[in-house]
């Protein structure tokens, strides 16, 4: 398998974590879901270079670090607005700082 060039560190990017495998999740569920894990995705700014399908750190826009999977790099909003714009995204953070101040 050829690698592409590596994701760079602050790209905005999609994680995928594992909550509960399968043979952890309760039984008054479908018998169809139950065969599969539970997932969660999170998106957030890579905190290192990497390639998809690594484990990797983000930090979200709550600024909480989060490990996982790295599935997807500037991953769209699925409702629609079209490609994320970096500067709306960490716009959260500079009305933060200014708080601060």
């Amino acid at each position: 398998m050829i690698k592409s060039e590596p994701i760079k560190k602050d790209s905005y990017v999609e994680i995928k974590i594992i909550l509960l495998k399968p043979e952890e999740r309760v039984e008054g569920i479908p018998e169809d879901t139950r065969k599969v894990p539970f997932e969660a995705r999170i998106k957030g700014f890579l905190v290192n270079d990497a390639y998809i399908g690594e484990e990797v750190e983000i930090i979200t826009a709550l600024k909480r670090i989060v490990s996982g999977t790295l599935i997807a790099v500037n991953p769209p909003f699925k409702h629609d607005f079209g490609e994320p714009v970096r500067e709306l995204l960490e716009i959260g953070w500079e009305v933060d700082e200014l708080w601060k101040q």
